[in-house]
């Protein structure tokens, strides 16, 4: 005796896609055959979808990019990311800017092997990041380089933001080549790197600082003002955070911060991330979005995306299939600079240097 048919139960309501492979694929359409699939797969598919909904808001996106991307591979396409205005503001660490500024130099990082002998590596002057190389004594030039810039700075503080316009400057006056750096000061795109001091780029400004203690003045607590103010005077907000980090917590702060002057701001409308931590350490990096939204970083209703992966596999797919997607963004600045300055003028007024509080 046949058995009866149950009923369908309501979770059983969607069915899995098989991924059918066809000539002539482009990588949009390999994104949305994704969307059917499951895993990381279907995850970044749903970026794809979530960073064109934000593109398509009136949202002022951040993005954080932590970890070696500049090294490995992916500086021209974060470049491509702040000159298509695909972000508004860029929070990164000093690696990922400190390589891109070797290879806007006109320096190259080399292709290695993650069990290479260190030791032999040491002895002829070789610094590796996993299956990368690069020269240490090109290193050390471009420290000395970045001295020699600091030390033309004015003796005042400045955030990093303000330092950070001022480096890409310089590198496109002297160099004229497409980087990371460069790419954010000619679309006046600003980018935050808390942390400037745990790099390479710090370990520059302190010999500047060596020889001048006046010089290298750099004012974090500033950072921590203006990113705030960002987030006061355009309330609606996203993040596309690359690797956790400290990027990841200071954009998340930004929005905390703001909220404590006032308190009607509710956190990120969208959140991105594409990591290869995990929650269950505790650590910032791997925690999850939904956790993000206990601390106010997040609106209760915000869409959210976590990929598991490692972005130079994730952001290639990603960001090549927003360039088919959204081919004319171009989104209308919402930050912009003094012609004869870095200060950032928003909605068409300069930011403040205290916290914007008066309604």
């Amino acid at each position: 005796m046949a058995l009866a048919m149950s009923a369908r139960s309501r979770f059983l309501s969607v069915p899995i896609v098989p991924f059918e492979v066809a000539p002539g694929l482009t990588v949009r359409d390999i994104l949305a055959r994704m969307q059917g699939i499951s895993f990381q797969g279907r995850n970044l598919a749903r970026a794809h979808a979530a960073w064109r909904a934000m593109l398509n808001d009136d949202v002022l996106i951040f993005l954080g990019t932590a970890g070696a991307l500049s090294a490995g591979g992916l500086r021209l396409l974060l470049a491509h990311l702040v000159r298509e205005r695909f972000v508004d503001c860029v929070v990164t660490t000093g690696a990922n800017l400190y390589h891109d500024l070797h290879e806007t130099l006109g320096r190259h990082h080399f292709r290695g092997h993650p069990g290479a002998d260190d030791c032999a590596l040491k002895e002829d002057g070789i610094d590796r990041v996993y299956d990368t190389y690069a020269s240490e004594d090109e290193f050390v030039e471009n420290d000395s380089w970045i001295a020699a810039f600091t030390a033309t700075l004015e003796r005042r503080p400045y955030t990093t933001r303000e330092y950070l316009y001022t480096l890409g400057e310089r590198l496109w006056a002297t160099t004229g080549r497409h980087g990371f750096l460069t790419a954010a000061y000619r679309a006046q795109v600003p980018i935050f790197c808390p942390a400037l001091a745990d790099s390479s780029i710090g370990m520059g400004i302190s010999q500047a600082r060596h020889a001048d203690p006046a010089a290298g003045q750099i004012d974090v607590i500033g950072d921590i003002i203006e990113s705030a103010n960002l987030v006061v005077r355009h309330p609606r907000t996203a993040s596309i955070v690359l690797g956790g980090g400290t990027p990841k917590n200071f954009i998340n702060q930004a929005s905390v911060q703001a909220a404590f002057y006032h308190p009607a701001i509710s956190g990120h409308a969208y959140a991105i991330q594409i990591i290869t931590d995990v929650p269950h350490f505790g650590g910032a990096s791997g925690a999850s979005l939904d956790e993000a939204k206990s601390w106010g970083k997040l609106d209760s209703e915000a869409t959210r995306v976590t990929v598991q992966a490692d972005a130079t596999l994730a952001l290639p797919l990603l960001v090549s299939a927003l360039a088919e997607t959204q081919p004319a963004s171009r989104r209308a600045p919402l930050v912009r600079f003094d012609p004869s300055g870095p200060t950032m003028h928003v909605d068409g007024r300069p930011l403040s240097r205290a916290f914007e509080i008066s309604e």
